[in-house]
């Protein structure tokens, strides 16, 4: 999942340096030495990094492939095991099959807001994403068993052929024009385009408005409503891989305890 917002003049955040847009270069910080932006640092630390990143995302990605396997063998009529119907998953790019933490972590370190997206269409042409770990296997596995794959991201059409080449480069299957579907209609319609042609079986992202129009510009709790309501299609028609670097909850009031640091000791 990537944010859409466009800037089209360098940032300035907090006095400390914005970005050469141009060029995706950072620009020389402030004398400040204070970075409102440290705040993402835990996260990305978590994405990059971790253990638990790497175990949540196999998981998500092996269960996945099970409940795959499982519908293709529904789907397969008698011993030919040819498909009776036309299956397709539908899957988010960024932060859900390949990991674009390196540019964050290098926004971060220069102070600047990432959030703002402002850096993402020089990362997009000269970037070096890497795959999420699990994303490769699976993937494999649903064109081994005659599933079509429609990658659709946010990612902008005008870099189309870049991101072709790193999906291709890190060794994605159907990795083709007519399979990524990059921002233009909203990603519904372009979840539509394909539901028209085939039978979605499987849907896959890092936040909720990859898989159902109704969590786009909806409030925190009417997300979590919906997630509630919802709760059926996960793991079995719904995977959601861990993505604490940014998202709708990035702003979020925190709930406290309402007790005093050392009362009552």
């Amino acid at each position: 999942m990537k944010k859409t917002i466009a800037v089209a003049a360098t940032l300035a955040i907090g006095g400390v340096g914005g970005y050469a847009l141009a060029s995706g270069e950072p620009a020389a910080a402030g004398a400040e030495g204070h970075c409102e932006v440290a705040e993402y640092a835990m996260g990305l630390r978590w994405q990059q990094q971790s253990a638990e990143a790497m175990a949540l995302q196999g998981q998500t990605y092996a269960l996945a492939t099970q409940q795959l396997e499982k519908v293709v063998q529904q789907a397969s009529k008698g011993r030919s095991g040819k498909l009776r119907e036309d299956l397709a998953i539908i899957t988010d790019l960024d932060e859900t099959a390949i990991d674009n933490s390196a540019l964050l972590a290098r926004d971060l370190e220069n102070c600047h807001d990432y959030s703002t997206w402002d850096t993402w269409d020089h990362w997009e042409r000269e970037g070096d994403p890497t795959l999420i770990h699990g994303a490769l296997d699976f993937f494999k596995r649903a064109d081994e068993l005659g599933v079509h794959i429609y990658y659709i991201s946010d990612r902008t059409e005008a870099n189309l052929d870049d991101t072709l080449a790193d999906l291709q480069r890190l060794g994605l299957p159907q990795a083709v024009e007519d399979q990524v579907l990059l921002l233009g209609p909203p990603k519904e319609k372009r979840r539509a385009a394909v539901e028209s042609e085939h039978r979605v079986v499987m849907q896959l992202g890092d936040t909720m408005h990859d898989f159902d129009a109704a969590y786009a510009g909806s409030d925190l709790e009417t997300q979590r409503e919906l997630v509630q309501q919802q709760a059926d299609k996960f793991g079995r028609e719904w995977f959601v891989l861990p993505n604490p670097t940014y998202g709708s909850w990035s702003k979020a009031t925190l709930e406290s305890w309402d007790v005093e640091p050392n009362e009552g000791l």
